[in-house]
């Protein structure tokens, strides 16, 4: 032991103030929703399942240092509120708010005197997040209609693209539901109709779909979902029993659904969605009072933009997928008849023109990405429920039709999970 005091500030009272250099960092990371802290620590504060009430010391000294880090980048979904208790905080009295509500953000503060309290050294985003790159390697097919039932059955698909025999459903067997990744390697179930619900089902990432959780949001059916931002989702558009509605609900990386955000764009229902530029989507196509091919951007921050007019075919029954890492695509549907063509979307979210019709034409079928970077379209009616799939490559290239394997069926929902092939 030298012996030397390094990084330290000495407080009038003749003891030593540890400095950012020299704090000790407290082992436990807090998750609950208050925690009262000391000077001369450093706390990591996990918010992914509640907000967190950080009560300050209720005395302190010039020179004292307390340094707050949003451990899992979720106060942006659960803040956390400092509690001055009885100090000023940045000049302000212990009855001002004050919140901290930015994914990544840290907060490192100093206590000044009486008069301005506590101050902020620093509280910054960091904003280069690790991005997870990894992208889905498998994919789930589940629920939907046999053409006389509903069902609650699910197949999986490996990273080759094959798909597996029938899983023994579980949650109500319902059908012109919605799916969509997240948490990086989970899936999502949500809406649909047996009778017009808004359950959720979650899938873990080895594919277990979970039993119904207690839906939040206007029920409805025959909506669209997508991934944004890596980790979320978005749920949108739909019939809510009767008409159609351009409602969207956020969905978290843990797989929380929100209440209702008011519609952008033009009420439709069955239409499709798909996720482009990495961390951004797009809903698509679908019919209002007639066949429609106007599209609606999601940023990576879940916000809808208004309609973007519309290339290639109107039509409904349709579904969507990303596929190459930053690209989608659009295929299949209904004209009024059953049609097979397809529209690939680019990494800026411009949908192309019409790619004619490679296997048989179909509706209501599901769509996916699978083995990191490629899609596939399986399952839909033709004049009977099918179970057949066309793979989609890297580059976007439909693949003509393969056998199906498990329960043919339409109005079915889709999604990837696992980053492990």
């Amino acid at each position: 032991m030298s012996g030397i005091v390094q990084n330290n500030i000495l407080r009038s009272s003749g003891t030593i103030a540890v400095s950012a250099a020299g704090l000790n960092w407290v082992d436990t990371i807090i998750t609950g929703s208050t925690a009262t802290v000391e000077a001369g620590n450093g706390y990591w504060v996990n918010t992914t399942s509640n907000t967190c009430t950080i009560t300050l010391p209720s005395s302190a000294e010039k020179g004292d240092q307390i340094v707050i880090i949003d451990y899992a980048r979720t106060w942006g979904t659960n803040k956390i509120i400092i509690d001055s208790n009885g100090l000023n905080y940045q000049g302000n009295p212990d009855t001002f708010t004050v919140e901290y509500t930015t994914d990544g953000q840290s907060v490192n503060i100093v206590y000044s005197d009486a008069t301005k309290g506590w101050l902020p050294l620093e509280d910054d985003v960091v904003t280069d997040a690790p991005v997870n790159t990894a992208a889905t390697q498998r994919a789930i097919f589940a629920y939907g209609s046999n053409g006389s039932a509903n069902l609650s059955m699910s197949n999986l698909a490996n990273s080759s693209g094959v798909i597996a025999s029938d899983v023994t459903g579980v949650g109500t067997a319902r059908w012109r539901l919605a799916a969509a990744s997240y948490g990086y390697d989970k899936a999502i179930f949500a809406y649909g109709a047996d009778s017009t619900t808004s359950i959720k089902n979650l899938v873990n990432n080895v594919g277990v779909v979970a039993s119904d959780a207690t839906g939040v949001g206007t029920a409805r059916f025959s909506l669209a979902a997508c991934s944004f931002g890596g980790d979320k989702a978005i749920f949108g558009y739909g019939r809510p029993g009767s008409g159609n509605t351009s409602l969207t609900n956020l969905v978290s990386n843990s797989g929380v659904v929100a209440s209702d955000v008011a519609g952008v764009g033009t009420a439709r229902r069955q239409l499709a969605a798909s996720s482009y530029g990495g961390d951004k989507g797009i809903f698509g196509f679908g019919i209002a009072s007639n066949s429609e091919n106007v599209t609606n951007k999601v940023s990576n921050s879940g916000v809808v933009a208004s309609d973007t007019s519309g290339v290639g075919t109107a039509r409904y029954y349709l579904a969507g997928a990303g596929y190459g890492g930053d690209k989608g695509i659009f295929g299949f549907g209904s004209t009024g008849s059953a049609t097979g063509v397809t529209n690939l979307i680019n990494n800026s979210g411009v949908v192309a023109s019409d790619v004619a019709a490679v296997g048989t034409a179909r509706v209501q079928l599901a769509a996916s990405s699978y083995g990191g970077d490629k899609a596939m379209f399986a399952y839909g009616f033709t004049n009977v429920a099918v179970s057949l799939k066309n793979l989609v490559n890297n580059s976007g290239v439909v693949a003509s039709d393969v056998a199906g394997v498990g329960t043919g069926r339409g109005d079915l929902a889709a999604a990837g999970y696992s980053q492990s092939a």
